[in-house]
């Protein structure tokens, strides 16, 4: 059985012209665009960076004595606060993380069935979503707890330096070992990310089933005997990727940085995003005729009452 990266690559641009323009209906790109924004909520990085102030320890002053004081004065309310904000973000991390387990089965469900539904597909795949959110919040706790254990184990190790003030020999083990150590933990998970959007949501969709489930179908129908043509997979991936980025900032310059304004940006670029997800579903599609999402003939459909068609 021949796999290809290359060959899905026209069959999704003609999915993604079906889909959205033949014909095209504004009504339909902004039902489709919303459920591609809620399938990647929370996946747009981005954030900064502060640094802090070297020097010899002399800052201290009559400037900062005041403040030094205000802080121990408060300590209890400014760690309450503290404490507040923690919770309150956990409890939107997970909201978002809810959301967009949810959102990744209307957005594979729109372009398997051709049409821009927000309820039908809210509704019926609430056990999928269930099941990957949970997944998702565990594979994430875990992420944290070995970066932690990697971060403390650095820090450990170099201790004898940070305890001279010098960059000494202990710092430079640190390094040796830290950071080939956090390179491999970040690829690793990266890769585990996108086996789970790439493969095992598709395979929950279509088998109607859960996440562990779908995870030991990829293992054993899927990836088995195929690391190769994985391997290149992900690294065509790598190519994908830097193609729609490009495309994404030209957008962006074209639309005056609309792209930038949440969910409008989503409905603007939905192209991109439909021929991705596509790719994915017409890769996994060589595998056999179980693993087809999509019927020889399509009829469109934009009705969001209609009840979604059954995968076998």
């Amino acid at each position: 059985m021949k796999i290809s990266v290359i060959d899905p690559i026209p069959t999704a641009i003609e999915r993604t012209k079906l889909i959205l323009f033949q014909p095209f209906d504004l009504g339909k790109w902004f039902k489709l665009g919303f459920c591609a924004f809620l399938a990647m909520l929370g996946e747009g990085g981005g954030g900064g960076g502060g640094g802090g102030q070297g020097g010899d320890g002399k800052s201290e002053g009559p400037e900062f004595d005041p403040v030094w004081q205000w802080i121990q004065e408060n300590l209890t309310f400014i760690l309450s606060i503290a404490v507040a904000l923690f919770v309150v973000g956990c409890l939107l991390g997970l909201l978002i993380i809810w959301l967009s387990s949810r959102g990744k089965f209307m957005f594979i469900d729109g372009i398997v069935h051709n049409r821009g539904a927000v309820v039908a597909p809210w509704r019926e795949y609430q056990m999928e979503g269930n099941s990957l959110f949970w997944f998702r919040v565990v594979f994430g706790f875990c992420c944290f707890l070995l970066f932690v254990v990697l971060m403390a184990g650095c820090v450990l190790i170099a201790m004898p330096s940070i305890r001279s003030g010098e960059f000494g020999s202990s710092a430079v083990l640190a390094l040796v070992i830290g950071i080939p150590l956090m390179i491999l933990f970040v690829i690793s998970a990266g890769l585990i990310n996108m086996c789970l959007t790439h493969f095992v949501v598709p395979i929950m969709y279509l088998r109607r089933i859960g996440v562990m489930s779908a995870w030991s179908e990829f293992r054993h129908q899927i990836l088995a005997g195929r690391i190769g043509t994985f391997i290149l997979y992900f690294l065509f991936q790598i190519v994908i990727g830097i193609a729609i980025g490009i495309l994404a900032l030209v957008g962006t310059c074209l639309t005056c940085c609309l792209t930038i304004v949440p969910y409008l940006g989503t409905v603007i670029l939905l192209p991109l995003f439909v021929f991705a997800r596509s790719y994915h579903l017409y890769f996994l599609q060589q595998f056999g005729t179980e693993w087809h999402f999509f019927s020889d003939k399509l009829a469109p459909s934009v009705n969001d009452k209609a009840p979604p068609e059954k995968s076998s």
